[in-house]
């Protein structure tokens, strides 16, 4: 109990100041959140801005990230293969479950590294030649819905970049992620990316600003 209070001053302690949106003299930025739009988040760099072309930026998952999904699908097939299949009693398999422990295990964690990968090569992408940002494998043209802006919008409707932190905490450590996130004109957001490196969402969303025209909202202190 003792150690759950000291856990909780804490993390009361190292919370960052609360930010003054008004200070930014527009509208929207009243009227948008400036909480984090997406919880969790990782303590490393998950994502890179590449630049395609004049017309396109695209981020992309970096080969650490990459390679940190791999290492679950990798060990769960691993299990499977060296393990799972070689001890399993197919004939007895309703009479001595515990010996298909090891199969069921490696599939949960080579299911769970699918699909990590799976998500974290997702695209992420704002090109000029289309007029619109989306996150998903589909062209924005399937994917564009004006009643349903979660994965895409066109860029005409971006009003500005917003960087908000959030704090995650676990048993063990905590640590800050940190968001970008569009700012439409109606002060709807979308999330971009989420990761652990603050100087790099800091330059990336330098960067897709200018691409894009807009400004950036930092509400994170320095």
């Amino acid at each position: 109990m003792l150690k759950k209070i000291v856990e909780s001053l804490k993390n009361f302690t190292n919370r960052r100041p609360a930010f003054d949106p008004s200070g930014l003299n527009d509208p929207i930025a009243m009227q948008t959140e400036w909480r984090p739009l997406k919880s969790g988040g990782t303590n490393f760099k998950t994502h890179k801005l590449v630049e395609v072309n004049y017309h396109r930026l695209e981020f992309k998952a970096t080969v650490f990230a990459r390679i940190f999904c791999m290492l679950f699908l990798l060990a769960g097939l691993a299990v499977v293969f060296f393990f799972g299949l070689k001890t399993i009693d197919w004939q007895n398999l309703t009479s001595n479950f515990e010996s298909a422990i090891p199969l069921i295990a490696g599939l949960i964690f080579a299911t769970v590294g699918s699909v990590l990968l799976y998500f974290c090569t997702k695209p992420i992408v704002f090109d000029k030649t289309y007029g619109y940002y989306w996150k998903g494998r589909k062209e924005p043209a399937q994917t564009y819905d004006q009643d349903n802006k979660k994965t895409s919008a066109p860029l005409s409707d971006i009003h500005a970049l917003q960087i908000v932190s959030e704090r995650v905490s676990s048993s063990k450590n905590s640590y800050y992620s940190y968001e970008i996130n569009l700012v439409l004109h109606d002060g709807g957001r979308l999330n971009v990316i989420d990761h652990g490196r603050l100087a790099s969402i800091r330059e990336d969303a330098q960067k897709v600003a200018a691409f894009l025209g807009i400004p950036v909202w930092d509400s994170v202190s320095r």
